[in-house]
């Protein structure tokens, strides 16, 4: 009896040990394919879909898997979950890192991405019920479950019924579970401490990538202590046939002690000597990875990075080099130099090889447009109002502290929300940032809050000249709140009776779709007035200038020019180009529906 009971206690780790696998599995590639293709509410969703499908279909067909070996085909499905899963993983990466032909449908290559979601579902979906059945083989009257395990299960069991009772009528059920019923709910506990880990312990400890292979790893061990365990094999594992290796006794003492036939489904599990070999190369291979975990980690998404800013230019034009990057709470920051390598003059930079930095997807500061950027964002709609102490300026975002820089030129007194404050911990001192914002963080009427801008604007009861989005671009949903008609509405109430807001804007050329869904936001938020302009930079060094940011200028009401008589210097100077530029009334199209926070227009995001 000792023995059995050791094996159901061993089928019950196990089944936890692989639920715990296949949850964490449907959260890492829910969020891989939200990191490759954007959009995280529905990459998740269309991810949990697919993968119950798959998991349903797969359990479906477990009946058809041969009963007299349920053991060797658990130990298949095992290994093959640990080769295919972080396969999957590498083949989506691998998708957004190749340049893809146009001639290819976006349709086919949406779904080979989702590949590996089916095919992982697929397996997982035979787990529980082969746990299910070689439970009840070695179960069969309930006396083998161990007995923490019982008094556990019917103190929950008491409980829950007695809950049950206040609403419905409830008639107890006494002697003993069902296999499946033991079984299911080892699988559930191990599903919520999947998702519990992964949350709060493996992607924000160690990130995406090494993820997989811990999760791998968990699967190629269980296969390895099943075998072990359970199997008559042979512990050479080069050594005699597959039929030995099925029918031997192998030295396994709980094997040797299995004489009434109940659980030939285990000692009998025909394990293939490749297979086995095969696992066992796998395990050691993640067990290196996991063990380096933050090279790997650091080596592979370099690879990834580098190929994904090179394919954004015509082939051969530019090379990438990741130089740095770190994960705050909020955001990935991303240093890399970006050289040019094409024929002929560069038409992007000065110079050979320049600076950049990306947080996420989004291209943040490059040297060559730090200064145009900034002097977009600030220094022409300081033309609107009047410099001085008085003026009180809101920036959202802009962790940079460059703005701030700015606007300390003015003297005005300036009130600074960001999220991020590690990021703004470390561009203080950050040689990167240090060259432009000139230590503007100890400016004294500067008030930063480490905030989220949206709840900032909820609580507070200032009013504002000017408020500066200094944010990211529409690339993921984790920002959809900041393009949305409750914040922009909120941005309007917090303005003074002449003031404006000022924000970036993705060229509605390139972005036509996001461009139609922003107006007709920021219409609804009561915006009726938009002033839209380019700056402008001499970016290549070949006399002529280049268009650089879009930025557009939001009032409820008329405004005066920007080359009026509070016009600042760097507009006075630039006559030529924001002498033309006037206000027109805020368009409305038709048939577009704005963002909001609960109704979201996916349109208003971009894919990068």
């Amino acid at each position: 009896m000792s023995n059995t009971r050791t094996d159901t206690a061993t089928l019950l780790t196990l089944t936890f040990v692989v639920s715990f696998c296949s949850f964490a599995y449907e959260f890492v590639y829910s969020e891989l394919l939200t990191v490759m293709y954007g959009g995280t509410v529905t990459q998740y969703v269309i991810t949990v879909g697919l993968y119950f499908f798959s998991l349903g279909i797969g359990a479906a067909l477990s009946d058809d898997l041969d009963g007299e070996t349920l053991g060797g085909n658990f130990f298949r499905t095992e290994v093959l979950l640990a080769a295919a899963a972080p396969a999957g993983f590498l083949l989506i990466v691998g998708l957004n890192s190749v340049r893809i032909p146009q001639a290819v449908p976006a349709e086919l290559v949406w779904t080979v991405a989702r590949l590996p979601v089916v095919v992982v579902g697929f397996l997982s979906g035979f787990e529980l019920p082969l746990l299910t059945r070689m439970f009840d083989d070695l179960d069969g009257d309930g006396s083998a479950t161990p007995s923490w395990l019982r008094t556990a299960g019917t103190r929950i069991h008491d409980f829950v019924v007695a809950a049950v009772g206040t609403l419905w009528t409830v008639e107890r059920t006494e002697g003993r579970r069902s296999g499946l019923s033991v079984v299911l709910a080892m699988d559930y506990v191990g599903g919520l401490a999947g998702a519990v880990v992964y949350a709060r312990v493996l992607y924000p400890g160690i990130g995406l990538i090494p993820t997989i292979f811990v999760l791998a790893l968990l699967n190629g061990v269980a296969a390895l202590v099943f075998v072990a365990h359970f199997g008559a094999w042979s512990w050479w594992p080069l050594g005699g046939d597959e039929a030995s290796a099925s029918a031997g006794t192998g030295g396994n003492a709980a094997a040797s002690a299995r004489t009434d036939g109940s659980d030939r489904s285990l000692s009998a599990a025909r394990v293939s000597k490749t297979l086995l070999v095969v696992c066992l190369l796998l395990t050691a291979t993640y067990a290196g990875v996991v063990a380096k975990h933050d090279a790997a980690d650091e080596r592979l998404s370099q690879l990834y990075l580098e190929q994904q800013i090179e394919n954004e230019y015509p082939p051969g034009a530019i090379r990438a080099t990741v130089t740095s990057q770190e994960t705050t709470a909020y955001q990935h920051v991303i240093r890399y130099d970006r050289t040019w390598t094409g024929t002929g003059p560069n038409p992007h930079f000065d110079g050979r090889t320049e600076r950049c930095l990306r947080l996420g997807a989004a291209v943040q500061l490059c040297e060559s447009w730090a200064d145009s950027y900034h002097e977009g964002l600030v220094d022409v709609p300081m033309s609107l109002v009047d410099p001085g102490p008085d003026t009180k300026v809101l920036v959202v975002g802009g962790g940079d502290w460059i703005a701030v820089d700015h606007l300390r030129e003015y003297g005005v007194t300036v009130d600074h929300v960001d999220l991020d404050g590690e990021f703004m911990r470390d561009a203080k001192t950050d040689p990167f940032f240090a060259r432009w914002h000139d230590d503007a963080y100890e400016y004294d009427r500067l008030n930063t809050t480490v905030a989220d801008g949206y709840r900032y604007l909820q609580k507070t009861n200032e009013t504002y000249d000017l408020v500066l989005l200094d944010i990211p671009g529409a690339t993921d949903d984790d920002l959809l709140t900041l393009y949305s008609t409750e914040f922009y509405r909120s941005v309007r109430t917090h303005l003074s009776e002449d003031g404006v807001a000022v924000t970036w804007g993705y060229s509605p050329d390139a972005y036509p779709e996001h461009h139609k869904a922003f107006v007709n936001t920021v219409g609804a938020a009561g915006f009726t007035r938009e002033l839209s302009y380019w700056v402008r930079e001499d970016l290549d060094d070949d006399g002529e200038t280049e268009r650089v940011e879009q930025f557009y200028v939001l009032a409820p009401g008329d405004r005066p020019r920007l080359t009026g008589d509070g016009a600042t210097r760097y507009v006075r100077a630039r006559e030529e180009h924001y002498g033309a530029v006037e206000w027109h009334a805020v368009p409305h199209y038709r048939g577009v529906r704005e963002n909001s926070i609960f109704h979201p227009n996916y349109d208003i995001l971009v894919d990068t």
